[in-house]
């Protein structure tokens, strides 16, 4: 019979250690801390266990220095890991990568939906952020009087800025009382009339942190009139208050570094500004000289001034004598010139001759025109005689009529006007309003004959 094949121990622990962490990826527990070791590698080493089982763990450092709890022997914590074995010995074991106490998370649950509420409400956007003064003069801090933070603060501010005014209003910074008190204080610091605020305290666990993450805490940092600065726990926790706050500091010690400034930075700033303000002004000054100077130079004395003003006035006065007497005797001579031309071209005798002709032209003139009025005159009498003559109104005064229709056009024959018709008939001193009763045969008696002997009809 052929010899099973098998396996080594070290062979059978690799393969329940490669299934184990295949089929277990990521997994959380909960359960209670029982023999914590922390050997100087600083590894954490402890049993997990409940009423009913237990199992060993494992944390190693790179990730237990993230952890913001101190596990200890009873306490009952929440942990993220992977399933594994141990080899060496053959142990079934959790590798954590995260620790947390057991009540924190639905705190964390909370804080997560807070935080998001908040963030898409506009509460933490980067627009309204206010930014800090840059040579603050009073500083108000809302924290711990017995907490290290305030320690912390005081000490930088001494170091860096002595010369900055701090303002602590006392608060609780855990537990029940905490919330009223720093809504309260948040509330009264506007009075003080401070630069800024800060809000700060040490670090903690969750439940410790508790009253930074809570909206009214938020909504009164963001209301505030004054830029705040909120600094709670250490570097790695981070609060809805750090969120809400306009910046957020991962410690109380690197607040106070942002809020003041460096006093010997500002001691070498002020040198600086004196030497180039002394420079600056001996420049100037160098310059006013030099002006001085140059004005100085050409500063006359009034009298000699005057004196030169008053030998040039009686220059210029005997200047103008000789130049008036030259002008008048040149003025004189072309008068006389003058004088003797028109004397020469006396205009009496060219006038009279223009007279002369001017009333011979006019005779001309009005006998043509006598002789064209006269013809115009001969002309229009006859005209006005034939006008007469053939003018119908000249007809009319002698019996005859103009018959007219409703149009005021007249009528010449019969055919124009229809049985019913309203006519006219126009008379030298008047008119009749007639009515058309019918068409009749005209009489013979005024019937005329035509050039050719036929009879024609119209008036004798």
């Amino acid at each position: 019979m052929p010899e099973p094949t098998a396996l080594s121990v070290s062979e059978l622990n690799q393969s329940a250690r490669r299934l184990l962490e295949e089929r277990f990826n990521l997994v959380w527990i909960r359960g209670e801390i029982s023999n914590f070791a922390r050997p100087r590698s600083g590894h954490w080493y402890f049993t997990l266990k409940d009423d009913g089982a237990q199992v060993r763990c494992a944390m190693f450092v790179n990730r237990n220095r993230l952890c913001r709890m101190q596990p200890a022997d009873g306490g009952e914590v929440l942990l993220r890991g992977r399933v594994s074995l141990y080899e060496n010995r053959g142990e079934f074991q959790v590798i954590v990568e995260h620790m947390e106490a057991a009540g924190e998370g639905a705190l964390r649950a909370a804080y997560e939906a807070l935080k998001a509420r908040l963030a898409a409400e506009g509460l933490f956007a980067e627009e309204r952020k206010r930014p800090l003064p840059a040579y603050p003069r009073h500083l108000a801090v809302v924290s711990s009087p017995s907490g290290a933070a305030l320690r912390d603060v005081l000490s930088v501010v001494r170091r860096r800025f002595p010369l900055l005014k701090v303002t602590l209003a006392p608060v609780s910074v855990q537990g029940a009382d905490a919330e009223p008190q720093i809504l309260d204080a948040l509330n009264r610091i506007p009075a003080c009339a401070p630069d800024l605020v800060l809000l700060t305290r040490g670090g903690g666990s969750l439940e410790d942190l508790f009253t930074f993450n809570s909206e009214a805490v938020a909504r009164a940092l963001a209301r505030c009139p004054v830029p705040t600065v909120s600094a709670v726990g250490h570097e790695t926790d981070f609060t809805i208050a750090d969120f809400a706050a306009d910046l957020r500091a991962p410690t109380p010690s690197a607040a106070a570094e942002l809020i003041t400034p460096e006093a010997s930075a500002l001691s070498q700033d002020l040198s600086r500004w004196r030497q180039r303000l002394a420079a600056a002004s001996n420049n100037r000054l160098e310059l006013l000289r030099h002006r001085h100077a140059a004005l100085r130079l050409r500063l006359v004395n009034p009298r000699d001034r005057l004196l030169q003003l008053m030998q040039r006035a009686d220059d210029l006065e005997m200047r103008l004598r000789l130049g008036l007497g030259n002008g008048l005797e040149r003025t004189q001579a072309r008068f006389a010139s003058l004088r003797h031309g028109l004397v020469r071209q006396r205009p009496e005798p060219r006038i009279a001759a223009l007279t002369a002709k001017v009333a011979a032209l006019q005779d001309r003139a009005e006998q043509r025109m006598a002789g064209q009025l006269g013809q115009s005159a001969e002309r229009l009498s006859a005209l006005a005689r034939t006008l007469e003559a053939v003018s119908p109104l000249h007809a009319v005064t002698r019996g005859f009529a103009i018959i007219t229709g409703a149009d005021a056009v007249a009528i010449t024959n019969a055919a124009q006007a229809a049985p019913g018709d309203g006519i006219q008939v126009n008379f030298h001193d008047g008119a009749l309003r007639v009515r058309v009763e019918g068409q009749a045969p005209l009489p013979e008696h005024w019937r005329v004959l035509d050039p050719t002997g036929t009879t024609s009809k119209g008036p004798p």
